[in-house]
């Protein structure tokens, strides 16, 4: 499973650094050490944070307003897979996408929870790219 540094968790969860670097500090989400001494965050550890930040977010920030073909950098927080159809689950922030697509288009990304992936959305379509 991939791991992140706290740059790029911060990255992903829409906020700086120093917050992400906080939050570790403080416990709020569990870090480990690499052979070269820095602080990573295992990518399924950092997939069930993102939720739960967002789900403690609530309600009472003013909605954001973005163009339809915005790209949402995030972590895939659930992949579930059907015979033919699959969904996947993108937390970027405070954002949540859902997207539909095929099992066969799941199989070719290698998409699972706690992976980097980009949600692409245009009018209702969201389309998933692995980085």
């Amino acid at each position: 499973m991939r791991s992140y540094t706290i740059g790029q968790a911060a990255r992903l969860l829409g906020v700086s650094p120093d917050t992400a670097r906080r939050w570790a500090d403080a416990g709020r989400v569990p870090t480990h050490r690499d052979e070269s001494g820095r602080r990573l965050i295992d990518g399924r550890d950092l997939a069930a944070f993102s939720v739960s930040l967002a789900e403690s977010a609530g309600g009472d920030d003013e909605p954001s307003y973005t163009s339809v073909r915005n790209a949402f950098p995030g972590i895939v927080t659930a992949v579930k897979l059907g015979d033919i159809a699959a969904q996947v689950e993108i937390q970027a922030g405070p954002h949540r996408l859902v997207s539909l697509l095929t099992r066969e288009a799941v199989e070719e990304l290698g998409l699972e929870v706690g992976m980097e992936a980009t949600a692409r959305v245009k009018s209702t379509s969201v389309h998933i790219d692995r980085a």
